[in-house]
């Protein structure tokens, strides 16, 4: 459900667009995203574009599995998927300071931790000092008992996952035609099992607990496709925890603005959701020239971050300070 602050925004943005004569875009301080599972068929990567089409943000954090490496085909690279990439690159040629933080789907560039250019960061956890609150950043599969002991079995489940969502699209078209609401097979089995409904419960302690041992006040995860805002007690103290949810089945994220956090949805999105991403332009060029414009759109990269408010370190074990 929308609270006022929400849609006053929505309200506003309408007004400036009829004012202007065009889609005037909403002011975000930070937004984290994470699990777009770029590649798959499960990833909704029209519905991305047209959320990050809405928003000007000052700060991106990609917080995991945004390109999933691990069901990677090139036999499956739509143009949406491209040109969700071809719009964070055009974020990061803008200066607009973007941080990627690896997951276990594109876990291969961990290896590249502290690598930047332009103002694109990658850092495999940051912590954040934003209004003399601090902010702990990152993936979270590192807490996941199956991925550290049974990567096998983790890839196997993927491949079962984005099968299910293909079953899930059938199922929706077919009921849609029958005039009946959309239904997520892969939310209701998550929450029918009482293992799963135990896992996720368990990962949410676990990195609270963590987090509060090391004086955090905030902990914000992915992973779980589980989008969430909370406060949790635990033996070290009080911490909120944080998710970013996913885009394959709950197209959320997280934004910061007006010194609140908040989750944002697609499916509350009256704006977003009327944008044209223009398809048939991006369908027309190859995946060849796509990544031509794209080298295109990196050759503008200045060779610093930009000179924004936010002041950056680097403190030990490789973390990355964000002071306000």
């Amino acid at each position: 459900m929308l609270n006022v602050a929400v849609i006053l925004d929505y309200s506003l943005c309408i007004t400036k667009c009829f004012a202007e004569g065009k889609m005037a875009k909403r002011e975000v301080d930070i937004v984290v995203l994470s699990d777009l599972h770029l590649g798959t068929y499960g990833c909704h990567a029209t519905e991305v574009l047209q959320y990050l089409k809405s928003i000007k943000p000052k700060t991106v954090i990609l917080n995991g599995d945004i390109i999933d490496v691990w069901q990677f085909s090139k036999r499956y690279w739509p143009a949406t998927h491209m040109m969700v990439v071809k719009h964070l690159i055009g974020l990061i040629a803008k200066d607009v300071p973007v941080y990627y933080i690896p997951g276990n789907h594109d876990e291969m560039l961990r290896k590249f931790k502290g690598f930047r250019m332009g103002s694109l960061k990658i850092t495999n956890k940051l912590s954040l000092k934003i209004d003399n609150a601090r902010v702990w950043i990152f993936h979270g599969d590192v807490f996941d008992v199956v991925m550290q002991h049974s990567r096998w079995l983790a890839k196997l489940g993927a491949v079962g996952y984005d099968t299910l969502i293909l079953i899930n699209r059938v199922v929706n078209f077919i009921s849609q035609k029958m005039g009946r609401g959309k239904i997520s097979l892969s939310k209701k089995v998550k929450n029918s099992v009482k293992s799963a409904v135990k896992f996720i419960n368990n990962f949410e302690d676990t990195v609270c607990d963590i987090a509060a041992e090391n004086n955090y006040d905030y902990v914000i995860c992915g992973h779980i496709h589980h989008p969430e805002i909370k406060g949790v007690d635990t033996r070290h103290g009080h911490v909120t925890y944080m998710n970013s949810g996913d885009w394959i089945e709950n197209l959320t994220a997280l934004e910061y603005n007006n010194g609140e956090w908040r989750i944002y949805s697609y499916n509350d999105d009256p704006v977003a959701r009327t944008i044209d991403i223009n398809k048939k332009k991006g369908t027309k060029e190859s995946a060849k020239e796509m990544m031509a414009s794209l080298m295109m759109e990196m050759r503008n990269f200045s060779p610093a971050l930009s000179n924004s408010a936010i002041a950056q370190e680097e403190p030990g074990d490789n973390e990355e300070e964000l002071v306000d």
